[in-house]
């Protein structure tokens, strides 16, 4: 393995959440249990499970409570839960999420259309979340979404990305997540972004989180693990979407990532058959294809060659 990359990714699972947020058909508490489980199982560590907003606007989260309440506790392992508001916050505290994530939007028609507010609204509620959850002892981090690009306002300046991240770092989140939230991104700008972020936060973990909507999720990711950023989010199957943002695709697959890693002998912890194998049985549980590769080719076992 080249010294240019880092010899362990960790994989963050956010299929429970961004996943199955944006399914058409409400998928059933039970079901969402079972997709947890086999996440852990097969050696993720940390986990998005439910989102605490408006079940009116995201009905497939509407049993955020019952899935925390159902969740077995495992060491080691976070259940993370998203919120965008103090209210959210309350409701995830309350059902025992051991790590929050709070998204800020990069441009100000995005951030009002996903979540009814402007950016630097947004921005204000993250610090008053962010104060709460340290209060409480419980993991605080903070996305930057649609950092590459927004479908109402078009490209999204670095300048403002980093701005952004600057001012979500007053508040003190133990880790800052870049978000290509609709696929529009290319491996130069997470180069750019990587870097610029660094220049001004040298201190700050940073997580990338991408989608394949335009078949660049997996070179994005190579990208960001060359420039060093050793977090990055997954959907098992490469589910996933969001509901407020025309033809934002999903997530991309968790197990074709680890694939891609394992083959560059990065170190992920996680057992690639078991993903392989879930990513499967989601598919059965859904009721359509889904976008994973490796569910449908299998992993790659190199066999000697016979004289």
């Amino acid at each position: 393995m080249s010294d240019r990359f880092p010899k362990f990714v960790e994989i963050v699972e956010v299929g429970p959440r961004d996943g199955l947020q944006n399914e058409s058909a409400v998928v059933g508490t039970e079901t969402k249990l079972k997709f947890i489980a086999a996440a852990v199982d097969a050696g993720i560590r940390r986990i998005e499970v439910a989102s605490f907003v408006n079940p009116k606007r995201v009905p497939q989260m509407a049993d955020a409570e019952d899935v925390l309440k159902a969740l077995p506790r495992r060491d080691g392992v976070q259940y993370v839960g998203l919120v965008l508001n103090r209210k959210g916050f309350e409701r995830a505290q309350a059902a025992g999420c051991t790590e929050i994530g709070m998204a800020v939007v990069a441009s100000d028609t995005f951030n009002q259309r996903n979540q009814g507010a402007s950016t630097a609204d947004s921005i204000a509620a993250w610090a008053e979340i962010a104060r709460a959850a340290h209060a409480a002892g419980i993991r605080a981090q903070v996305t930057v979404s649609a950092a590459f690009g927004c479908p109402f306002e078009g490209d999204v300046p670095v300048a403002r990305v980093v701005e952004i991240a600057e001012r979500v770092a007053e508040a003190g989140p133990f880790e800052i997540a870049i978000a290509d939230t609709i696929g529009v991104g290319v491996p130069s700008q997470v180069g750019e972004i990587v870097a610029r972020v660094r220049e001004r936060l040298p201190q700050m973990p940073l997580r990338f989180h991408f989608h394949n909507t335009r078949n660049t999720g997996l070179a994005n990711a190579y990208a960001a693990v060359e420039a060093g950023v050793t977090v990055l989010d997954a959907s098992i199957g490469g589910i996933g979407g969001c509901p407020f943002a025309p033809a934002a695709t999903g997530n991309i697959p968790t197990e074709d990532l680890v694939y891609m890693l394992n083959r560059m002998g990065i170190a992920t912890g996680i057992d690639l058959a078991s993903l392989i194998n879930t990513g499967r049985w989601l598919q059965d549980q859904l009721g359509r294809t889904i976008p994973g590769m490796l569910i449908k080719a299998g992993d790659f076992h190199v066999r000697p060659t016979t004289v």
